[in-house]
C-alpha cells in the first residue's frame, strides 16, 4: 500500500525528522561525524547540555539506530559512541540542512 503525505501517521518525513527531535540530537551527531566519541568528550564539547539529557538523547539516537554504544572493559570501564550505517548516511542530509538554516533562517527563528 503507497501512502501519501495526507496520512499523517505515515508520512516518511515526519518520521526521520520525529527520530531527530530533540534540542541536542543534532549537535550530538555533528559531533559524532568526526568518528568515534567518549560520552565525556560529547560532554564537553556541547556547553549547556547536561550529562542527564546528553545520556537520553545518546540512548533514543541508539534505539532509533543511528547511534552505536560500545562499552570497553577496563577500569573504570570506558564508553564510546559512534554513528551506525544509517547515522553515517544522515551527514550529508544535516549538513544540507545547516546550510540551508544558515541562509534563511536569520530573523524568522529567535534561537535560545
Amino acid at each position: 500500500m503507497r501512502h501519501t503525505y495526507h496520512d499523517v501517521e505515515f508520512c516518511a518525513t515526519r518520521v526521520a525528522l520525529g527520530l531527530l527531535a530533540g534540542k541536542w540530537k543534532p549537535i550530538i551527531l555533528f559531533h559524532l561525524f568526526g568518528g568515534p566519541r567518549r560520552f565525556t568528550e560529547l560532554w564537553r564539547g556541547i556547553p549547556r547540555v547536561s550529562k542527564k539529557v546528553l545520556l537520553e538523547q545518546l540512548r533514543q539516537l541508539e534505539t532509533a539506530g543511528l547511534v552505536e554504544r560500545t562499552v570497553h572493559n577496563g577500569f573504570p570501564p570506558e564508553v564510546t559512541y559512534q554513528l551506525s550505517a544509517k547515522g553515517t548516511e544522515l551527514g550529508p542530509i544535516l549538513r544540507r540542512l545547516d546550510q540551508w538554516a544558515m541562509t534563511h533562517i536569520e530573523g524568522v527563528v529567535q534561537i535560545s
